[in-house]
């Protein structure tokens, strides 16, 4: 019988940066295994080989979970990243749960090093289904992605989904994406996994949303919720992000209805190192990046 997410029930996250862990002194090491996406954000652009940007759906190369393993191996003999890598994530750049190479990569990380936690970001479509292999591999934490409660504000955001073989647009996909997600999250905690909520606020279109998600994931076992801002790109590049003050605003209300996680910095797919303080991971080493932030080097 599954454990419910209450208490002691919850997995074990310390160390964990995400999930109330020394962000400063703990890192995460996300591995980019997982190309194909299941559904269209309209604010999602996706691009590999990209050095020069930090943001989600961004890596500079696909590797397959051999090669991600290798690259484990690596950081984790590194002299300065080796003793603060906790966590080994897998968060694009597509949907994880729409590549079996997540699974495998999972498997062969837990093999060899099985102290390290693992997590895992999805957009939720596919979570009901796959929430009993998650649980095999021993997944610790978990992130879903939740936009809209409403369908019809669901099918404004996602261009279209595509669910066992057949695209869905409008709120006939924003019904189906919204049931998973809730299904599955409200799953994942019968299980135990700690699980924060992403929301992308988006003005104009999801602003009223935001305190429902909040409600709901928290009645459904979410242990923390981040309130991203929009990044203006792709269907929704002519939007106006939210100003830092409305950002925080929005985030200190919610926070009346469940935690906070408020040092979010929209990592990369294959970001690598303290939140905030990335390194790049080559065969010869490690080279710091991105240029706009306070790096580690080696």
């Amino acid at each position: 019988m599954a454990t419910a997410c209450t208490g002691t029930g919850r997995k074990n996250i310390q160390g964990h940066p995400c999930f109330g862990g020394n962000h400063h002194k703990n890192g995460r090491m996300h591995l980019a295994v997982a190309p194909a996406c299941n559904i269209k954000c309209g604010y999602c652009s996706r691009k590999h080989d990209c050095a020069n940007e930090s943001r989600p759906g961004v890596t500079s190369k696909i590797l397959t979970p051999q090669e991600a393993l290798e690259k484990v191996r690596t950081v984790m003999a590194s002299e300065i990243l080796g003793p603060i890598i906790k966590v080994i994530g897998i968060a694009g750049p597509g949907d994880p749960l729409a590549n079996e190479e997540t699974f495998e990569t999972f498997r062969l990380i837990g093999e060899e090093f099985p102290h390290l936690i693992k997590c895992m970001s999805t957009n939720g479509l596919l979570l009901p289904e796959k929430i009993d292999l998650l649980q095999e591999i021993d997944l610790h934490s978990l992130t879903v992605t939740i936009n809209a409660l409403d369908p019809e504000v669901a099918g404004r955001i996602y261009s279209f989904i595509t669910y066992h073989g057949k695209r869905y647009t409008g709120t006939e996909a924003g019904n189906i994406i919204i049931a998973n997600q809730l299904e599955g999250l409200k799953r994942a905690a019968e299980y135990g996994m700690t699980i924060k909520v992403n929301t992308v606020l988006i003005p104009g279109v999801n602003d009223d949303q935001i305190p429902l998600i909040a409600a709901k994931v928290k009645e459904l076992g979410a242990f923390v919720m981040n309130v991203m801002p929009l990044i203006p790109q792709a269907d929704f590049a002519q939007v106006i992000p939210p100003k830092p003050e409305q950002l925080e605003t929005i985030r200190t209300e919610n926070e009346k209805i469940i935690g906070q996680f408020k040092h979010c910095q929209q990592c990369r797919a294959d970001a690598v190192g303290l939140i905030g303080q990335d390194v790049t991971v080559n065969e010869g080493g490690c080279s710091v990046t991105p240029p706009t932030t306070p790096a580690l080097s080696l």
